[in-house]
């Protein structure tokens, strides 16, 4: 076979190409050894755009190719900057939703509301209800819900009653009973009284049961006929009664409103928070009237939380009653008429209002 001239030139000339380049790619390997000499163990830190940069270009070589030319970096971190870059351009966790969509809070809210207040309701009781109202849910979900909230299951949760819930639940039928005591100044100096009030829970209404220096169990059984009396008596229409364990408080007391439908609840030793409601009138009497009065005798004392009990109940706005008043004599709200103010104790304590 006889070759061209030209076919040889082109030989020659890819023969030439070929020295020219793997010389160049000698020189390059050979600065990189150099700079890594220079470097040491350091590491060196590459931005994304220059780890993109040497992915593209690695590929194309191939990872056989990569081991004989690439110095500062192995031919495995190369390819996988290449695979990550792919990925990165198929990711699509940022326009993905959060899975399956969980529960909506009317109807967890809803869950919890009739957990709550039906406390013998299981899960299957439960979903039933709220298969009435059109809400789908299982049996799981539902049980998920409950233990989010840190409610128990049915027979648990009947039998852990806390306090708060049997106050909801008994709310209208409640009265607290307490002891306050007042300094009086007597002829034989001061002598401490004792003062017997029992408040209704959900209105606020206050009743003075009794007031002295050394009451005892006769005293109190005389108080417990008084609160009973089926025409005028305080705890008339009510089923329990909240006290602490003082003493005075005696079995024969508990008795006799047990007899009149009464049923008496004693409070944890040392637990004031359990009866706030009659924590807090005991700090208003004593810091809007007693505590800042001298009080010379009993008829002094009684004069002073009598009035301090119609203030109370007539003039006193209440936090716990929205801001209202308990029993108002005039319509309130009323923007005509001559703006008047009445007093009682000598100013200690008033009420602003319109003329009728």
């Amino acid at each position: 076979m006889i070759l061209q001239p030209w076919y040889l030139l082109v030989m020659a000339l890819a023969s030439w190409l070929d020295r020219h380049q793997q010389a160049a790619i000698e020189y390059l390997r050979e600065e990189n050894r150099v700079l890594r000499e220079k470097l040491g163990k350091k590491r060196i830190l590459l931005s994304d755009d220059q780890r993109r940069r040497l992915a593209v270009r690695g590929r194309v070589l191939g990872r056989t190719l990569l081991s004989e030319i690439a110095s500062l970096f192995t031919p495995d971190t190369i390819l996988a900057w290449h695979r990550k870059l792919i990925a990165n351009k198929y990711d699509g966790s940022q326009k993905r939703g959060p899975g399956r969509p969980g529960t909506k809070q009317n109807v967890r809210e809803l869950v919890l509301q009739m957990a709550r207040e039906n406390l013998s309701w299981g899960y299957t009781r439960l979903q039933g209800a709220l298969a009435n109202l059109s809400h789908s849910i299982g049996r799981n979900t539902i049980r998920r819900i409950l233990q989010q909230a840190g409610l128990q299951p049915a027979p648990e949760r009947h039998k852990g009653m806390s306090w708060k819930q049997f106050l909801k639940i008994h709310w209208d039928a409640l009265a607290a009973a307490d002891f306050f005591t007042v300094e009086v100044w007597t002829l034989g100096g001061l002598v401490r009284y004792l003062v017997l009030f029992v408040i209704e829970l959900s209105t606020r209404k206050v009743e003075i049961a009794g007031l002295a220096p050394d009451p005892n169990g006769h005293w109190m059984k005389q108080v417990a006929r008084n609160l009973t009396d089926p025409l005028a008596g305080f705890l008339a229409n009510k089923r329990y009664l909240i006290h602490d364990r003082d003493p005075l408080f005696t079995e024969v007391f508990d008795q006799m409103l047990k007899v009149a439908g009464v049923q008496t609840l004693k409070l944890p030793p040392q637990s004031p928070d359990l009866n706030a409601v009659a924590e807090r009138f005991v700090r208003s009497i004593k810091s809007e009237c007693l505590e800042r009065i001298i009080l010379f005798g009993e008829a002094s004392l009684h004069h002073a939380v009598e009035h301090f009990i119609v203030h109370y109940h007539r003039e006193r706005n209440h936090q716990g009653l929205a801001n209202r008043l308990i029993q108002p004599r005039e319509s309130v709200g009323r923007c005509y008429g001559t703006i008047q103010c009445r007093q009682r104790l000598g100013g200690l304590l008033r009420y602003y209002h319109r003329a009728a």
